[in-house]
Order: C-alpha cells, then structure tokens, then sequence
C-alpha cells in the first residue's frame, strides 16, 4: 500500500491475524439495533438477490448494496455496477454504516460501495480476494451482525496454511495495508447463535471504495 494512502492513525484492535486488524464487539447492542432498522430501509429499496458466478453456480449467500456503486456477480463477471439488478439506483449508504468506517479507518475519503450478504443456514463463502475495486490503497471494513461466523484467512496467493477466528454480533474486521488482498472467506455460521436477526442468520457488510 502506498504511504500516500490518506490514512490516518487508527485505534488499537483487539488482535490482529495476518494483517487483518479486528476489533471485537466494537458495536454496542443499541448500535447494532440501530444499523439492522436502518439496513432494512436499505433492503426494502434494494431487495436481497441471489448472484451468479460466472461459471453459472449460485452463491449460497444473498446479497445487495448501497452506495454510489453495488457489487454485482453473474455469468459476465464480477463487477461494480450504479443499479440494482431490478433497474433502481442503490440507496445511500446509513450514517450508521459511515461512523464506523469513520471510527476504525479514519480515512479521510468516505466508501462509495457498501456490499450487504445475507449468510442463512448452511451459507457459507469461499477463500476470495477483494480486487474488484479500482484503488487498493483503501481499506475494506468487515462489519459482522447476528451469527457468529468462522473467518478464514489466508495468503496473497490461493494456497498454504490459513488461520481462522470466530466473528460475533458487533466484530468488525479492517482490511487493509499489506493485508489488502489477502485471501479469506467465511467457512460457516453457527445458525441460531445471536437473536439479531428475527429469523436468523448472519449479516456482513463490507465497506470498500470501488472507484
């Protein structure tokens, strides 16, 4: 990452796995109430889709975005695109979501894209890489909500030993440095574990600067 990244001093984490800083249950009960009613709002405006890898599998997770710019996956690839499937503009991203970006990236340039996936019973995501986005100099900030999830990470490169660290309702994880395209994924959710969520299950948002 460049020295000219605009970042400033961020707090201490909790621990940190291979450049991944994580800071555990930064996100008091009453925050964590208060993001899930404005990420609602969010959902009602840009509905949970499930997206296509391009090799035509579907991914066991749901998704959608806010932002200037949404994540999309389908058998044309992996991109960010300024719409919904459905044709809509993606909503704004809450001020909820940006006081946490604000808090533990301290950037002074605010994320343009937040990704929204919905882990249900039995979803789970493969070792990946962030490298869609046009500039990795930027951070991605990792916010988990509800079920805790089995976070692996791994390597620069697809291969070797990975270490793994249970995320919990109120976790969130910064991506960023050296650490920026390290691999990682979400092996699996305990289902049931948190009462967030009505019917359960796990949100992950990831706040990025795409563009």
């Amino acid at each position: 990452m460049s020295k000219n990244s605009q970042c400033l001093t961020t707090p201490e984490p909790s621990c940190e796995v291979r450049g991944f800083k994580i800071y555990k249950e930064l996100l008091s009960k009453g925050q964590q109430i208060t993001m899930i009613a404005d990420l609602r709002r969010v959902v009602h405006q840009a509905p949970l889709f499930g997206p296509v890898m391009p090799s035509g599998r579907r991914m066991s997770v749901q998704m959608t975005s806010c932002g200037m710019l949404g994540w999309i996956s389908d058998k044309a690839g992996y991109r960010y695109e300024k719409r919904h499937p459905s044709g809509v503009p993606w909503p704004p991203i809450p001020g909820s979501v940006l006081d946490i970006w604000r808090q533990v990236s301290t950037c002074r340039r605010i994320p343009d894209s937040c990704l929204i996936n919905l882990y249900r019973e039995g979803a789970r995501m493969g070792l990946h890489q962030d490298a869609d986005e046009a500039d990795f100099r930027w951070p991605v900030v990792s916010v988990s909500l509800g079920d805790d999830g089995l976070f692996r990470i791994g390597n620069l490169q697809r291969g070797g030993t990975t270490e793994s660290i249970w995320l919990q309702s109120g976790d969130v994880v910064v991506m960023g440095g050296n650490a920026r395209l390290v691999y990682h994924g979400i092996d699996r959710i305990r289902f049931g574990s948190s009462k967030l969520l009505s019917n359960g299950g796990r949100l992950n948002l990831t706040l990025r600067v795409a563009a």
